[in-house]
């Protein structure tokens, strides 16, 4: 008789928490997707909710791209948001707001591009150090070259 007391109980309770484990299931950080993870400013990104609570009335926004409302497909709130193009270079935080708010932090990454065909000369021109340093290459070039072209011309006339 008490085994089946023991038994009866057991499964009461764990039916009990097995009902109730999925209310009592918080969504966090981890619940927030950002694919892919790093872009350039103007990119284009997919942000996923895993909650049931966002299937009415939900969206997300970041430092790097505005407010955006979440679509409810499948289980799953998603939203594709475009990367602004004044957007610090960097981790942004991405927060999912249905109800209530829950933030994922860096969990988007903006690079920014490389900076070619500039060379050092952008940031200031030749100074007169550097041109004086240039002609004189120049000169000794037009001078090596004269002094050069006149023994090739001697040697001819031999």
């Amino acid at each position: 008789m008490r085994t089946s007391r023991t038994l009866a109980v057991t499964v009461a309770a764990g039916a009990f928490i097995g009902l109730a484990a999925p209310t009592a299931s918080a969504w966090d950080g981890n619940s927030i997707t950002v694919s892919p993870s790093t872009t350039h400013r103007g990119g284009s990104v997919s942000v996923m909710v895993n909650a049931h609570e966002c299937r009415t009335n939900g969206h997300v926004s970041s430092s790097a791209f505005p407010n955006t409302p979440l679509n409810w497909n499948g289980g799953v709130a998603t939203a594709n948001v475009t990367i602004g193009n004044n957007a610090h270079i960097g981790a942004h935080d991405v927060t999912a707001t249905c109800g209530t708010s829950v933030t994922k932090s860096q969990a988007l990454t903006v690079y920014g591009g490389a900076h070619g065909g500039e060379g050092g000369s952008v940031k200031s021109g030749a100074t007169s150090t550097d041109m004086a340093i240039g002609g004189s290459l120049v000169a000794a070039a037009v001078i090596g070259g004269g002094v050069f072209w006149l023994r090739r011309r001697g040697e001819s006339r031999a």
